[in-house]
């Protein structure tokens, strides 16, 4: 599946509220759907670029042989996860933005990751 379509599908998670796909060597972002008044994609996919890049960096420090599955930011009423792409070339993440009175986290993982899996960049 392509971004737009690995996006829309992201939306369809329960409490979707933003989903972007970002380069985190640039902090760009590939595309993004969602968001509005209260949550800039853009600026928050920058902003985590930092996050990843922080985590990628200490576990190169630690030289622990493993790779991030997800990362899972919890606010008063959001859940923010992310999730490095490891399907795709380069240094890409998922960033999708819950909220919490909506969702299911547990099923929310499950849904980015079989996301991930069908998603071709």
């Amino acid at each position: 599946m392509n971004i737009e379509t690995a996006l829309k599908e992201a939306m369809s998670l329960d409490g979707a509220i933003g989903a972007a796909i970002v380069d985190y060597d640039s902090g760009m972002t590939l595309g993004s759907l969602g968001g509005g008044q209260g949550l800039d994609l853009e600026l928050a996919g920058a902003g985590n670029t930092e996050v990843v890049r922080a985590k990628m960096r200490t576990l190169a420090s630690l030289d622990m042989d493993d790779v991030i599955e997800d990362i899972l930011i919890t606010l008063g009423k959001q859940y923010h996860l992310i999730r490095p792409l490891t399907s795709s070339q380069g240094a890409l993440f998922f960033y999708v933005a819950l909220d919490r009175s909506r969702s299911n986290l547990a099923l929310a993982r499950h849904g980015l990751k079989r996301i991930e899996s069908g998603l071709e960049i």
